[in-house]
C-alpha cells in the first residue's frame, strides 16, 4: 500500500510476497485450464503445493459436492456453461481453504438470470465456510445483497465505509447517494433558513421544517443546498401514508410499467423528479398529479462540496468509517472498487463486505 497496514488476521502483510498472503482469487474470466477436465482445474493448485494424492482426491470431492459439480468432473471447459465454468473458477479458490478470497467481478460474464443464481450461491458458500471476503463490483445490487459492510470508491477515492442499510439511508455525500438505489435519487435545489431556533428547507416550491430527529451537521449554514429525495420516498399521493404529509403537484411525463409497481416521471416546479406509483395506478403522461413526501425522509447535502449536512438517527448496529488508514480483514468482510471510469464496490466479511 502507499501507506497505513494490511493485515490478515494478526499479521501484517505489507512486505510479504502475494504468494505467502494465503489469498485466493477468482477473476472474471474463469482462467481455466482448457486441456484439463474439472478434476484437475480443482487439483492443479493442490498438486503444484505438494498435496497427497489422498488429501487432493478428497479435497476435490468435498468441493465438487458444495458446488454441484460432482458429475462433470471428468469434462473440460469446453463442454460447460458459463455458470459451470463459473463454478469450477469458484472451486479452484474453495479447494485451497484460504483465509481471504479475493472475487474481481466474477459474475460479469453471466446473464442477468444466471448472475442471480450465482449471487445466491455464493451468498451460501460465504455463509457456510465464513472466510473474509473481497468482492469487487460495478453492480450496486450485488453490493447491497450480498455485502455486510460496503466501501464505496470514486476516481480512485474512498466515499464511505458501512452497512448497505446506512448507506442507504446516511449517505456520506451527493456521489454515494446517486449511486446507491435505482433509480437514482432525486436532486433538486433547495434553500436551508433558520428563524425563532427554527431550521426550515425550501425546495419544490414549498417550505417545511426539518424531520423529527434529524439535526444539522456542525459547520451548515443558512442558504443554498442540494435536496434529496428518493424515488420510493416520493409517492402517489392516493397511496401515500400518513406520515407523508407534504405534496407537490407535478405533470407527468414518462410512466415506466414494472409490474409489481410503476416509475413516473414528471416535472415538479420546474425540476424533473421520479417518482413510484402502483402498478395500476391509471396515470397516463401530460396528467397532473399529486405527489406525497414525508420530511423525515429528506437528504440535504451543501450546494458547492456535495457533503451531506443533514443527520438522520442511524439504523442499529449501523457505523461509519470515516478515515482509513488501517485495513484489516477478519472472518467477514465484503467491499468495492473503482475502475475504467465508473463506481466499483468490494466485499469483505464482518461477515462480508463490498466495494462501489
Amino acid at each position: 500500500p502507499s501507506y497505513g497496514r494490511i493485515l490478515i488476521g494478526d499479521k501484517l502483510i505489507n512486505n510479504v510476497s502475494p504468494r505467502f498472503r494465503d489469498v485466493a482469487m477468482v477473476f472474471q474470466s474463469y482462467a481455466l485450464y482448457p486441456h484439463m477436465n474439472v478434476y484437475d482445474n480443482l487439483a492443479f493448485g493442490m498438486r503444484a503445493r505438494g498435496a497427497s494424492k489422498d488429501l487432493v482426491a478428497q479435497r476435490v470431492k468435498e468441493t465438487a459436492d458444495v458446488l454441484g459439480l460432482g458429475k462433470l468432473l471428468k469434462r473440460r471447459p469446453s463442454e460447460l456453461s458459463g455458470g459451470q465454468r463459473q463454478r469450477v473458477a469458484l472451486g479452484r479458490a474453495l479447494i485451497r481453504q484460504p483465509q481471504v478470497f479475493l472475487m474481481d467481478e466474477p459474475l460479469s460474464n453471466l446473464d442477468a438470470g444466471l448472475r442471480v443464481q450465482m449471487r445466491a450461491e455464493l451468498s451460501r458458500l460465504h455463509q457456510r465456510f465464513r472466510v473474509t471476503t473481497v468482492y469487487v463490483t460495478h453492480d450496486q445490487v450485488e453490493a447491497m445483497t450480498m455485502g455486510d459492510r460496503i466501501a464505496v470508491m470514486n476516481n480512485g477515492r474512498l466515499q464511505q465505509v458501512d452497512a448497505p442499510e446506512t448507506l442507504y439511508d446516511n449517505p456520506a455525500n451527493v456521489f454515494v447517494a446517486g449511486f446507491i438505489g435505482s433509480p437514482r435519487m432525486n436532486f433538486v435545489p433547495g434553500r436551508l433558513a433558520s428563524s425563532d431556533g427554527r431550521t426550515s428547507v425550501a425546495f419544490l416550491g414549498i417550505t417545511t421544517p426539518l424531520g423529527t430527529g434529524s439535526r444539522l451537521t456542525a459547520g451548515a449554514s443558512d442558504g443554498e443546498v442540494t435536496v434529496g429525495i428518493r424515488p420510493e420516498d416520493l409517492m402517489w399521493r392516493p397511496a401515500a401514508g400518513p406520515d407523508c404529509t407534504l405534496t407537490l403537484s407535478a405533470d407527468v411525463d414518462v410512466v415506466e410499467p414494472m409490474g409489481h409497481e410503476a416509475y413516473v416521471t414528471a416535472l415538479c416546479a420546474g425540476e424533473t423528479v421520479t417518482s413510484r406509483f402502483p402498478p395500476r395506478s391509471g396515470v397516463r403522461p401530460q396528467e397532473r398529479v399529486d405527489l406525497a413526501l414525508n420530511p423525515a425522509r429528506l437528504h440535504l447535502f451543501d450546494a458547492q462540496s456535495g457533503i451531506t449536512i443533514l443527520q438522520r438517527p442511524p439504523a442499529a448496529g449501523a457505523e461509519t468509517l470515516r478515515s482509513v488508514g488501517e485495513a484489516r480483514t477478519n472472518d467477514s468482510a465484503g467491499g468495492r472498487s473503482e475502475r475504467h471510469g465508473q463506481p466499483e464496490a468490494r466485499r469483505v466479511p464482518s461477515r462480508t463486505e463490498e466495494i462501489s
